[in-house]
């Protein structure tokens, strides 16, 4: 967090004319909330980096983002506009991922040390709608939105295991080919079938459509993602918001559109898997909870913790094909070999989350009267080795992750630029296709 400011404010030093530093907000522990611009053109653009706690690549990215649009005057004056970079939402909980950070890179080390905040708690958010919103973090966004009126947003996650994808409030014809041209020159798995988009539209492979806002219960918001947010929120602007996931570790299989051998018996055990991991982490929990004590941090890991039980068994009943869920209004789509590696990664990752946040919250109680570390530890080692032997995830480096995701965005700025062309004369190519040598960031 610190080197995020430190290497922005430098860049500043180095370019005072073209790039302003200035405190936006404060987070809920007191840390500010800073926003990096660059550029004078009368669009704005809006990047927001670390919304999700565990996910700190965009923080890196919205810097090499800053450093190109200050070296190649077509990203500021020629499309006559202002990036402006927000270099972290969540500065609390990415504190809070530090043990992590400096490496080693590896499963077991990342998920022991993970951390990210109860659904209430993610900033993005608008359960109860932008009036009621209740966070520091989501009223600053929310106020930088209306101050600016972007016609681009774009929000930087990361994928800990599986691939690439992008998910947009608008179609963007032409950034599919761009995608999969800058992913495959930088060697990033696409996912063609994220479990975060399983119900949503597909506008091509690894870009989809994120559905309009509606009132849900938090087990649907928690895992449809489709509850008001502040992806949504600067729409009456004309804004198109372009989530773009860069993979931490990519996994090969979640681009894999050939037909599986028994799709049934697969979400079947993909079911069972889960309902079964379920019973056992409330097992732990149950002999843990007793010893934790009523420390503000001990509720801070103890909220995903519920969040994650509570859609374990909803999860597993939704895909189960031998369960009747609802109203059937939410069947599922047809499955390929990548939507269903995808579903087993995300049954996965709910249990090593939730095994990683009970570790922590007994090795920082510094007893373990229950006796659950040494179960914990083998349950974290198992189930990071079905990650990386069953699915062989490998670790993308960091430079890489920032590479892609930086092309990406800058594939969706220069598209959406042509939906609001800029109205200098002469000021730019926006509104044709681009001619080779007008491409600046392949």
């Amino acid at each position: 967090m610190d080197e995020l400011r430190v290497r922005a404010a430098a860049l500043v030093q180095r370019h005072p004319k073209d790039a302003r530093l200035r405190r936006v907000g404060t987070s809920r522990a007191g840390l500010p909330l800073w926003l990096l611009s660059v550029g004078h053109g009368s669009r704005q653009a809006l990047v927001v980096a670390g919304p999700h706690a565990n996910e700190p690549v965009g923080g890196a990215t919205a810097l090499r983002l800053a450093e190109r649009a200050l070296a190649d005057p077509r990203l500021c004056e020629g499309a006559d506009a202002t990036w402006n970079l927000l270099l972290c939402l969540d500065p609390d909980g990415a504190r809070r991922n530090e043990g992590w950070l400096s490496g080693p890179y590896t499963l077991g080390h990342y998920f022991r040390h993970f951390f990210r905040p109860g659904f209430r708690e993610q900033p993005e958010w608008l359960p109860d709608g932008a009036d009621c919103a209740a966070l520091p973090e989501t009223r600053a966004l929310l106020d930088l939105q209306d101050e600016l009126r972007p016609f681009f947003q774009c929000s930087l996650h990361g994928v800990d295991v599986g691939g690439g994808f992008v998910e947009l409030t608008r179609e963007l014809p032409g950034l599919a080919p761009r995608l999969a041209h800058t992913a495959a020159r930088l060697g990033i798995p696409l996912e063609l079938g994220p479990y975060d988009t399983l119900y949503w539209p597909t506008l091509g492979p690894a870009v989809y459509r994120i559905p309009p806002p509606r009132r849900a219960d938090l087990a649907a918001a928690i895992t449809e993602a489709a509850v008001e947010s502040t992806w949504f929120h600067p729409h009456r602007y004309g804004t198109v918001t372009a989530v773009v996931e860069a993979p931490m570790w990519g996994v090969r299989a979640v681009g894999d559109a050939s037909p599986p051998a028994d799709a049934d018996e697969a979400l079947r055990a993909v079911s069972r898997t889960l309902r079964r991991d379920t019973r056992i982490l409330e097992a732990l929990l149950t002999r843990i909870r007793p010893g934790l004590g009523t420390a503000a941090d001990t509720a801070s890991l103890l909220a995903p913790v519920d969040d994650y039980l509570l859609v374990g068994p909803g999860l597993a009943d939704s895909w189960d094909p031998d369960t009747e869920v609802g109203d059937g209004t939410h069947p599922l789509p047809p499955l390929d070999t990548a939507r269903l590696t995808a579903l087993r990664i995300s049954a996965r990752r709910i249990a090593l989350r939730t095994a990683g946040l009970l570790h922590q919250l007994v090795t920082r109680a510094g007893c373990d009267p229950s006796g659950a570390l040494p179960d914990l530890d083998r349950l974290i080692d198992a189930w990071c080795a079905d990650y990386h032997d069953g699915h062989q995830a490998r670790w993308i480096p960091v430079a890489r992750q920032v590479e892609y995701q930086a092309r990406v965005v800058l594939h969706a700025f220069e598209l959406a630029g042509r939906r609001a062309p800029v109205s200098r004369p002469g000021a730019s190519a926006v509104g044709r296709p681009p001619t080779k040598a007008e491409v600046p960031f392949e």
